[in-house]
């Protein structure tokens, strides 16, 4: 990854997942922020503009699928890969989630964070 302009936000609400992530993509040079609830995600989203957003699905105050759909009402974000990653697996989540215009949708449990941030590499490098 390039780390002059890999800004990548994460939003998840279980600071032992987003800490794991943080610290995996911060090895591969990323300069990543950290949301711990979809409020506080949209309004970080606002203020950094990053090149990325790993998006948990359930949270406090505003779930995943709430935030995508107001980051994608929002031009702005129309060209900024967003990843949903979480844990709920289900057919309808999972459709639900690309439906509402994520870029992909990561089970946590099917992936290493070293298999995510790889995945995160090939968004990033379309």
């Amino acid at each position: 990854m390039d780390p002059k302009k890999n800004k990548i936000l994460i939003v998840e609400d279980d600071s032992y997942i987003s800490d794991m992530y943080k610290i995996k993509l911060e090895e591969e040079g990323c300069s990543v922020h950290v949301a711990p609830d979809g409020e506080n995600g949209l309004e970080l989203a606002d203020k950094v503009m990053p090149d990325i957003i790993l998006l948990d699905v359930v949270m406090p105050k505003m779930d995943g699928f709430a935030v995508l759909q107001n980051l994608r009402g929002n031009e702005k974000f129309n060209n900024t890969p967003i990843v949903m990653l979480t844990n709920l697996g289900q057919k309808e989540s999972v459709e639900r989630g690309l439906k509402s215009g994520a870029d992909d949708y990561i089970v946590k449990a099917h992936f290493t964070p070293s298999e995510v941030v790889s995945k995160i590499e090939d968004i990033l490098n379309k």
